[in-house]
């Protein structure tokens, strides 16, 4: 079966049981900073799944674009990617346990004709602490379709517990299904820590609201550190949501009989390039310890993922999205480098991507360009930065753990190839202290991260609400005084201020921002009513709302208006009327690229 058969059946089979298809939102979350990239197809309907009404109704279905790092270092191996496609399904209320059960098993069953002796199932055990029963009813459902108890495990919170997307939100208990890809028939007990059972679909039973419990944080002292306690409580929803994921290249390498995901047609294209570069090579490296299997599934999923970031205009930097996207593009050169790549070829591997993916999703067509060209002007700056680290290897005579570190952090060589570096001189480095620093430093990475990305749109408070609102007042004003070529390039709000990414080619004067400014609190000291409308998306457009990001829309939209001032598309929340929002105020605009602009503001 092809990737492109099995997505359409997918979709197919939840179409005729009364689900909508949506198109798959951005990598890049709009109006939602607490993570930098879309992990999940349940990210983009967090409004919905706490009780907005949606444009198409209760039930929906789609395949999502998904970019997860937290497995880098797992990329490689028979399941882990970076960037992947999650097949879902859901009903915003609407049906629940039994028939999502129901519905999945009779997918993989009877739709995709696996033998149930190949499958097994888990469910959640239950949290007593947080008053969370054991989910007998899952294991219940699945007893009644024919499943034997001993193919049913009851796992915790690790295994079997969604979300929420951000610290706080909507989550729940989940049931998994797992494929068994051993050649001998699969154990009678189903052992879900035996690596021949692969997860292939996750049905989460939203049922929870996860809210701060404690307003006033309480202050733990360990030794001489501080840290932040905060408690949590978990509210029953008022509406229950079903939200599932089947892994499309997971699925895809079950049905084939596949032991790993680089094996199927989401891949071969893309390793057989990668081969390809390497027989150009004259004199290809035959000390090399490097696993050349692992390191050409790295480069091709890495050259894939950084190929799908740079499509929506994110080009590498050293912060925040730009990071992970340089990160990817760096440690695949570093990769085909160990291989022996010395000529640029990221490019070439970029088109592999792109001939697999531009009848799925046409953006990685229409911005190829922009993506050639940042590939190679990233792979030429760091063989550049490469060369330094080399010569910078090549004066000492010894190494120590925090020194290999130091190389590792500065020009971006991996242990391995400062290890192969340091043969050639019969030198040899402390690998175990190396990792302890890579450790100590990932720790570090992560509180920072964990600090920074600390609310949002998910979270739905008041002041996030707020300023999302204002965001349109913004919109409206830059259009006013700027003209109507400006145009939302993105936008990033907080419960403490707005960022909106906005078309326009040179800096705003002093005048122009008071004017701006001046024009968004007229609007709010007139108390105009926001209200909400649901229509077809072209007889939104035929209306006058504005909608710049036309693919994303589906067939019928939510279009907000503010007065007679504002209308736009929107998948909201928003407040009902603007004299919530008290006093607008431009702290800073500055360059963000060629021909964008960004404006900083807070409500006072």
């Amino acid at each position: 079966m092809t990737s492109q058969e099995l997505r359409k059946k997918f979709l197919d089979f939840f179409v005729q049981k009364g689900h909508k298809m949506i198109s798959s939102a951005p990598l890049v979350p709009e109006n939602d900073p607490t993570v930098l990239f879309t992990t999940a197809g349940m990210h983009p309907l967090v409004p919905y799944l706490l009780g907005q009404p949606h444009a198409l109704g209760q039930r929906l279905c789609s395949s999502q674009k998904c970019i997860r790092t937290g497995d880098i270092d797992d990329v490689g191996d028979n399941t882990h990617l970076t960037f992947f496609e999650m097949l879902g399904n859901w009903s915003l209320g609407d049906y629940f346990k039994r028939e999502a059960i129901e519905w999945s098993f009779d997918f993989l069953t009877k739709e995709l004709g696996i033998p149930l002796e190949r499958l097994a199932f888990s469910v959640f055990k239950g949290e007593p602490e947080n008053n969370i029963s054991c989910d007998e009813e899952a294991a219940d459902i699945w007893q009644k379709l024919g499943v034997l108890v001993k193919r049913i495990a009851y796992l915790g919170r690790e295994d079997n517990w969604w979300g929420p997307a951000g610290q706080t939100g909507p989550c729940g208990p989940d049931t998994e299904m797992f494929y068994w890809t051993g050649e001998d028939p699969a154990p009678q007990k189903f052992n879900p820590f035996d690596k021949h059972w692969v997860e292939v679909w996750n049905n989460v039973f939203m049922e929870y609201n996860k809210k701060i419990k404690n307003q006033k944080s309480k202050i733990k002292k360990t030794n001489k550190d501080s840290k932040i306690k905060i408690d949590y409580e978990f509210i029953p929803l008022k509406q229950k949501n079903v939200d599932t994921g089947m892994g499309l290249e997971r699925t895809l390498a079950v049905l084939n009989g596949k032991s790993n995901v680089y094996e199927t047609d989401l891949f071969t294209p893309i390793i057989n390039e990668i081969k390809n570069q390497i027989s150009k090579i004259k004199n290809i490296n035959q000390n090399s310890k490097i696993d050349e299997i692992k390191a050409q599934r790295i480069i091709a999923d890495h050259i894939k993922a950084a190929t799908f970031i740079l499509s929506e205009g994110v080009a590498p930097a050293n912060t925040e999205r730009g990071y992970v996207a340089r990160r990817l593009i760096r440690r695949a050169i570093r990769y085909g480098k160990i291989l022996g790549i010395e000529q640029e070829f990221m490019p070439k591997i970029a088109q592999a991507v792109i001939q697999i993916y531009q009848d799925v999703y046409s953006e990685v067509k229409n911005n190829q360009q922009f993506i050639f060209n940042e590939l190679e002007k990233e792979e030429i700056k760091f063989r550049k930065t490469l060369e330094r680290g080399l010569k910078e290897l090549d004066k000492l005579d010894k190494v120590d753990a925090e020194k290999a570190f130091f190389i590792y952090q500065t020009y971006g060589f991996p242990l391995e190839m400062i290890q192969e570096e340091l043969a050639k001189k019969a030198l040899a480095v402390d690998a175990v202290g190396f990792q302890a620093q890579v450790k100590k430093h990932q720790e570090l990475s992560r509180s920072a991260s964990a600090g920074k990305f600390k609310s949002g749109l998910t979270d739905h408070s008041q002041a996030t609400v707020k300023l999302h609102t204002a965001a349109h007042l913004l919109h409206q004003a830059l259009r006013q005084v700027l003209g109507d070529k400006v145009h939302q390039a993105g936008s990033n709000i907080t419960s403490e201020r707005l960022r909106f990414d906005f078309s326009y080619s040179q800096k705003l004067t002093d005048a122009e921002m008071a004017q701006i400014e001046k024009i968004v609190n007229e609007q709010i000291q007139m108390d105009l009513p926001v209200k909400c409308e649901t229509m077809p998306y072209q007889q939104a457009i035929d209306s006058g709302a504005l909608a710049f990001f036309k693919d994303r829309y589906p067939e019928k939209v939510n279009v907000y208006s503010i007065g007679k001032f504002s209308r736009e598309v929107c998948a909201g929340p928003h407040i009902k009327h603007l004299d919530e929002l008290g006093k607008f105020k431009i702290l800073k605009q500055e360059s963000v690229g060629a021909n964008l602009r960004r404006i900083k503001a807070i409500l006072e």
